[in-house]
């Protein structure tokens, strides 16, 4: 795609950024009357039509949108994927409404400096601001560690975090974050030449679409938002979807909004494994064996030591598609990293370029890059498995939002300025977040692992 677009050129982004993402994986053109009508949107109306402009913005004042098409591209992976599968049920809503959903769900709002949840803030460094996310407890306690004083800081007292991060250098703090398994990004626009959303890690090249022969089963190893979502997606393109967690680390987002947890994960079966047995691992491993599409949303270590290489799995099982989504990707400098949608969003540019348009830092909706990426990771899934398998496919969080950017990239700080406020004009009254509802409960812990272990002929 063009890195810059003209005015005339915005009004079908999200077209075009559709049959983007379907040539990138051979699979044919967009089909203009297959289309959902919402795809022909200006960016400014997606945003407004979208809920995400109330989360973005300080929060005694008006709602902001960023102008990067954000919304957009949601649209267009959303058409894309009901295009491949043919499922009615994803043309009965758009993309963009993911954004924003479950914010509408928890009822949050935009915080300016401090992302919609409230775990990630936008703090100043001695040599430039940093996204930082503090979720738990126990990541506070890793501060004296992190800035090397040896001082605690009190849980939720980022007051004096920000008092102490002053006299800091930033690089440094990246590395120590890193290392300690922080989430923190440098709060920069680091402009770059293309950026891959997907990477073919391990097996052929994409290289056409065709039906399958039958729904694919998936295996979802995943949790939060990017990974349960991707399964939710391919479970409305008509997959079988397996939720698989281990009893003694079950998916956090159970403890979170029920709603929003029922949202994600109504209608996927309920599969509890002992990953600290030997029964355990064989199972997870034969359940695997079975599998059409495994989403992996975890550092690949977490796998590894239970024995699980996903390289070696294909090598035994030809046909096999691994999704693997993390915060920054599988390469050897970046694969220990850890990130959250909010502290993505930052690394990624898109706090930096709001900066340029309206003179302010802030976040970009809320964990935006855990939506977008579900969504270009459920595309990804179902195009290997309906072009045969066989492939390791890399969807991180980062490289998503950097394709984003740099698919509608401006030149200079005064372009994205005159974007800003001829996208504000157009978008009219924003509306408020409207989430979807979940057509039922979703299981509880492991109430379908003797029913799923006998279906798919695992020893029990």
């Amino acid at each position: 795609m063009a890195t810059a677009a003209s005015p005339l050129a915005e009004a079908d982004f999200a077209t075009r950024y559709a049959q983007h993402l379907l040539a990138q994986l051979q699979a044919g053109p967009l089909h203009s009357a297959a289309a959902p009508p919402g795809l022909q949107r200006h960016p400014a109306i997606a945003w407004a039509q979208s809920g995400l402009m109330p989360l973005c913005g300080e929060p005694e004042g008006a709602p902001q949108l960023c102008p990067l098409p954000l919304p957009s591209c949601a649209d267009a992976a959303l058409a894309a994927l009901a295009q491949l599968s043919g499922a009615a049920a994803l043309r009965g809503f758009s993309g963009a409404q993911l954004l924003s959903e479950r914010a509408a769900l928890m009822q949050l709002t935009r915080g300016g400096a401090i992302s919609a949840g409230g775990a990630c803030h936008l703090l100043d460094t001695r040599e430039g601001g940093i996204a930082l996310s503090l979720p738990r407890e126990e990541d506070w306690e890793l501060l004296p560690a992190w800035l090397q004083d040896g001082q605690a800081v009190d849980v939720g007292d980022w007051s004096a975090l920000q008092a102490r991060l002053v006299l800091q250098a930033r690089d440094e703090l990246l590395e120590r974050a890193q290392l300690l398994g922080l989430a923190c990004a440098a709060d920069v626009d680091a402009a770059s030449q293309a950026v891959p959303w997907l990477r073919v890690l391990h097996g052929a090249p994409l290289h056409g679409v065709n039906a399958p022969r039958r729904p694919p089963r998936v295996l979802e190893l995943a949790s939060l938002w990017a990974g349960p979502l991707c399964g939710h997606l391919l479970q409305l393109a008509g997959a079988e979807v397996v939720k698989l967690e281990s009893w003694q680390r079950p998916d956090g987002a159970r403890r979170g909004n029920r709603d929003f947890y029922d949202l994600l994960n109504a209608g996927k079966r309920s599969v509890a494994l002992d990953f600290a047995s030997r029964e355990g691992r064989a199972q997870l491993r034969a359940l695997i064996a079975h599998a059409d599409i495994v989403i992996e949303g975890s550092r690949p270590r977490a796998l590894r030591q239970l024995g699980i290489v996903a390289e070696e799995l294909l090598a035994e099982q030809p046909r096999l598609s691994w999704i693997a989504i993390s915060a920054y990707g599988r390469s050897a400098e970046q694969e220990l990293r850890i990130g959250y949608g909010d502290d993505v969003g930052v690394g990624a540019g898109l706090s930096a370029i709001q900066a340029q348009a309206c003179g302010q830092r802030m976040f970009i909706g809320d964990a935006i890059a855990d939506p977008l990426a579900g969504l270009h990771a459920a595309l990804a899934a179902w195009a290997s498995h309906a072009s045969g398998g066989g492939r390791l496919i890399e969807v991180s969080l980062c490289g998503v939002l950097r394709h984003i950017v740099e698919s509608a990239r401006l030149p200079e700080a005064a372009a994205w300025r005159e974007r800003y406020v001829r996208w504000m004009a157009a978008a009219g009254t924003p509306a408020t977040p409207v989430p979807r509802r979940a057509p039922a409960l979703a299981a509880a812990l492991g109430a379908d692992t003797q029913s799923l272990l006998r279906d798919w002929a695992v020893p029990c």
